[in-house]
């Protein structure tokens, strides 16, 4: 978004907060002396609108009325009526695309509500569903979903507490798009970007088209950022066929050092128009700095030729290097203030595609063992080895081997069971004084979207970390890598009676940041008791459920609105393993000694014969 100092002549800043009555004729777009606010976290322009204009449901008393959300004074509110289903709704003044929403509360905030838009202010649409709000400031983002509209509106399902809802504020980003031109201008402006992997939701390739940079090229304002890999791309569609002539790429400190622009009629093929001489990348290269001292530049790139086509992309080979302290050097992603198209050509009607649905039909099982056998059906499991199939991770104390010891199957069940032996066990990874058990379905069985289960019996103990879990089949891409490749952890247990957990990992959601839930068994069962645990995974979200109890739902939309991108839409392959102490369990249990994670007392229980898991049978549906 445009600097302080760049707003005044800026035409795709913040679009104003004005809301008529229903039918009534549009409020104006307030020009850019009316602005009164400045979001420091997002570095956008805050207009202020009419108050008189916000229309609602209705208001607690005439001092709380609709128009306070847009009157730039962040102590004043609106206070709806006593009811569920009260709303509130802004007009823009022309249809839009909306890039996010925020929402500030009052103690009186939403448990449940809908964020919805429309372009005639009757039909509407939802872009955002709030199931399980506390309150605070939230913004929803909109990427990738395609939202465009004239009016926006806060629709209550349940209040938080007994009084009604309460907003601050109400503000909403987007701009106008381009519309198609016959002379030349910037295509790009408010049309749909895209990318692959991004650092999270307040850095996804849908800033790269908001009309806005900070001066200095260093300030935190609206970006692409990618993950930290070399091989990453952003670009937008510009609606049609177009003649392009020149690309403006304004950097944050985090540029790329060699890169390509290319262009592309389908958005799958794509054609090298530019890439940066040898001396030009040296220079670049040369460029080092630490991150502090480090700021962004502004490449004009003249094509030697005009090119054609609707879409245009930078596509980085080489990341800047930075000083992080010296003489170490480090490296991050690409992050790109804006990303602008010139040339002639396009059209406005530029849109997202709409994201899929969750089929119809009914589920079917398509994978299925009871473990009957006289031992593991290698037809169905891939038994994974420590140094061989993967590494040691997460601090985790055993290796997995490929025993009888510690994987078979016993009166109808499998058992994963641990084992220990002071320096017993070399593997190419290292030498370990535990021995443990881990099988999944890679290259037998991956898929995607179903409904997941097992019945387990877990083991209990400080440390003991069972676990029954998805990964993407793409976790070995190095262009991919974890948490690139989505993991969903369908139970965890890190050795409590009590309770288990369920999370999702992808990029902005991992490790101590996942999207996840604790559950506490039912009529004070236990995990050491037989339990069911599963997962549906459809197009739209993630249903966890133990014993066919729900325990954590995350949307699609709710995930890419605050979190970041979804990467559920691949194959996974299911995952069940025995592990031992490790950076879950030591996060709860605090211990260090004499393993990470795991006590004495429960490496006394291993020594005294094993720990163990046992799972009596793993469901796999699939609607076909």
């Amino acid at each position: 978004m445009p600097s302080r100092t760049t707003l005044a002549a800026t035409t795709a800043a913040l679009i104003a907060l004005a809301a008529p009555m229903a039918f009534a004729a549009p409020a104006p777009k307030p020009a850019a002396a009316q602005a009164a606010a400045w979001d420091t976290d997002r570095a956008a322009a805050a207009y202020t609108a009419n108050p008189g204009a916000v229309t609602a449901s209705g208001s607690e008393n005439a001092a709380s009325g609709p128009g306070a959300v847009a009157d730039g004074n962040g102590t004043t509110r609106w206070s709806s009526n006593f009811a569920d289903d009260a709303w509130i709704r802004v007009d823009l003044g022309s249809v839009i695309r909306v890039s996010s929403v925020t929402l500030d509360w009052e103690a009186a905030y939403g448990k449940k509500y809908v964020l919805e838009v429309s372009k005639n202010g009757t039909d509407w649409t939802t872009f955002y569903t709030e199931d399980d709000g506390t309150g605070g400031s939230v913004t929803a983002h909109t990427y990738p979903q395609e939202v465009t509209g004239r009016y926006v509106r806060m629709r209550g399902i349940q209040r938080a507490t007994p009084w009604g809802y309460s907003l601050y504020s109400f503000k909403v980003y987007g701009g106008e798009p381009a519309p198609a031109s016959t002379t030349r201008s910037n295509l790009a402006l408010n049309h749909p970007a895209y990318g692959d992997f991004y650092q999270h939701a307040g850095n996804s390739p849908a800033f790269v088209t908001d009309g806005g940079w900070p001066a200095d090229l260093k300030a935190d304002q609206s970006r692409w950022s990618s993950d930290w890999n070399a091989n990453r791309w952003v670009g937008v569609d510009l609606g049609a066929t177009s003649t392009i002539d020149t690309v403006d790429l304004y950097w944050e400190a985090a540029y790329a050092v060699d890169y390509r622009i290319q262009v592309s009629d389908d958005n799958r093929t794509w054609r090298t128009v530019y890439q940066p001489s040898a001396s030009e990348v040296a220079a670049r290269r040369a460029d080092v700095k630490s991150p502090g001292d480090a700021v962004g530049r502004h490449d004009t790139v003249r094509l030697p030729s005009p090119a054609t086509g609707r879409y245009v992309r930078m596509l980085g080979v080489e990341r800047r290097s930075f000083y992080n302290p010296a003489p170490a050097t480090a490296q991050f992603g690409y992050s790109l203030y804006e990303f602008q198209v010139w040339g002639t050509g396009g059209s406005a009607n530029a849109a997202y595609p709409a994201l899929p649905k969750n089929p119809g039909g009914a589920y079917t099982t398509t994978f299925f063992d009871d473990f009957t056998g006289s031992g593991l059906d290698r037809n169905k499991w891939r038994v994974v080895r420590t140094g061989t199939e993967m590494n040691p991770v997460n601090g985790e104390s055993q290796a997995y081997v490929d025993s009888a010891d510690n994987i078979r199957t016993e009166n109808g069940s499998l058992v994963l069971q641990s084992k220990y032996c002071k320096g017993c066990t070399r593997t190419p990874a290292g030498t370990f004084d535990f021995t443990s058990g881990r099988i999944d379905t890679n290259t037998k069985f991956d898929f995607t979207y179903g409904k997941v289960s097992a019945r387990m019996k877990l083991p209990v103990g400080d440390g003991f970390w069972p676990a029954f879990w998805m990964l993407g089949s793409d976790v070995d891409n190095p262009d991919v890598s974890w948490p690139g490749s989505g993991e969903t952890d369908i139970m965890e247990n890190i050795g409590y009676g009590d309770w288990t957990s369920s999370a999702l990992h992808g990029p902005g959601y991992s490790a101590d940041g996942n999207i996840g839930k604790q559950q506490t068994y039912a009529n004070g069962g236990r995990a050491d008791q037989w339990h069911t645990y599963g997962v549906e995974w459809t197009p739209e979200g993630m249903t966890f459920t133990v014993d066919d109890r729900v325990v954590q739902t995350t949307s699609r939309s709710k995930l890419e609105s605050t979190r970041g991108k979804w990467v559920f839409d691949h194959n996974q392959y299911v995952i069940l393993n025995l592990a031992l102490g490790g950076a879950y369990p030591a996060g709860w249990n605090k211990v260090t000694s004499p393993y990470w994670g795991l006590p004495q007392s429960s490496v006394d229980r291993v020594a005294q014969g094993g720990v163990k898991a046992e799972i009596d049978w793993v469901r796999v549906e699939q609607k076909k």
